[in-house]
């Protein structure tokens, strides 16, 4: 019991270190929070073709837009990508 608790203590230690950028050598990137109504007005799409290609279901793209909901995770990182630069999004999606 006393190395299963060890290797338990050792994750839940690693995942709070990782939680506050706590890795040596390692710079945690937090994404900046995205207007997500005007990233899809950028692209010119409707929210079910912009959902549609960026692989969003139109439900939770509408709660993001009416703000019930923030992105968050790889979500987040990829609109602000799409929001950079969303030739480059799309043209790697046809790809």
């Amino acid at each position: 019991m006393n190395k299963a608790f060890d290797i338990i203590k050792q994750g839940l230690q690693e995942a709070i270190d990782d939680a506050r950028g706590n890795e040596i050598g390692v710079r945690v990137h937090r994404p900046r929070p995205v207007d997500v109504k005007a990233v899809r007005a950028k692209v010119g799409m409707t929210q079910e073709q912009f959902a549609g290609w960026f692989g969003f279901s139109t439900a939770t793209l509408r709660h993001w837009e009416r703000g019930d909901r923030v992105p968050r995770g790889p979500a987040l990182v990829l609109l602000n990508v799409i929001e950079r630069n969303p030739g480059a999004v799309i043209k790697a999606l046809q790809s």
